[in-house]
């Protein structure tokens, strides 16, 4: 039987409780409150359903992550990046990313990002606990995305495109800041073949979470919470 989290005290079952099928369904309950969001990601877990389902805490395995040293930028992608038009920022419009992304993803079968779950990371972004990359092209917010950092992790929420590539950019600033600024993971939560394609991989998520233990709890993170990067192409790197 899935557990029922009362909403407090704030405590998660240990995640060898989580099923196989589907795959990380860890608990149900709780609450979307910064206390209940630090601590799920802390363990590695994360909020994922839909407008007609309870709060549903997943902690799959294998885990799909990327390190950002790790990300794959093909010829065209390189190429777009140069010629493409492209202005990047971070934390500039982290309301529009958040609703750009849940558009993207009405109609789609599977989950999608709840009114409550936009709400819950907007008050985590004023907080200065979420974070989003924005692509522009002509002043219009073509592309991005949104996640959590904490200590060395990113821990990736969703992203959108609509131009060709937009979310790749969006991606490609991630991981170069990232690399910048002693940033050491980005989760990917689950896997998808588009992500292994830009070089995510799985791992256990026995060894996701000691990344976690190593890399959360640090007293400086990865993101300059005070910095808020100005409108400028990302940096390309040299294809191979």
């Amino acid at each position: 039987m899935l557990p029922w989290l009362a909403p407090y005290p704030v405590q998660f079952p240990a995640l060898d409780q989580a099923l196989r099928d589907p795959d990380g369904l860890l608990a149900a309950g709780g609450a979307l409150t910064p206390a209940w969001l630090l601590a799920a990601y802390r363990r590695g877990i994360f909020p994922w359903y839909s407008d007609d389902q309870p709060i549903l805490w997943w902690s799959p395995d294998p885990r799909m992550v990327l390190f950002p040293e790790a990300l794959r930028v093909r010829r065209s992608l390189a190429k777009r990046l140069r010629n493409g038009g492209f202005q990047v920022t971070r934390d500039h419009a982290f309301e529009a990313v958040i609703e750009q992304c849940a558009a993207s993803r009405e109609g789609r079968e599977g989950t999608w990002i709840t009114d409550e779950m936009r709400d819950a990371y907007c008050l985590m972004h004023a907080r200065g606990h979420a974070h989003s990359v924005e692509v522009w092209q002509d002043d219009a917010l073509v592309g991005g995305l949104y996640g959590m950092a904490l200590g060395r992790v990113f821990f990736g929420e969703s992203m959108f495109s609509r131009v060709s590539d937009a979310s790749k950019v969006a991606l490609v600033h991630l991981c170069r800041h990232l690399q910048a600024h002693g940033g050491g993971l980005i989760d990917c939560q689950m896997h998808t073949d588009h992500l292994a394609s830009l070089g995510a991989r799985d791992i256990a998520r026995e060894t996701f979470i000691g990344y976690l233990e190593q890399y959360v709890d640090r007293a400086s993170g990865a993101w300059a919470t005070s910095e808020r990067a100005s409108m400028e192409p990302p940096s390309v790197p040299t294809p191979p």
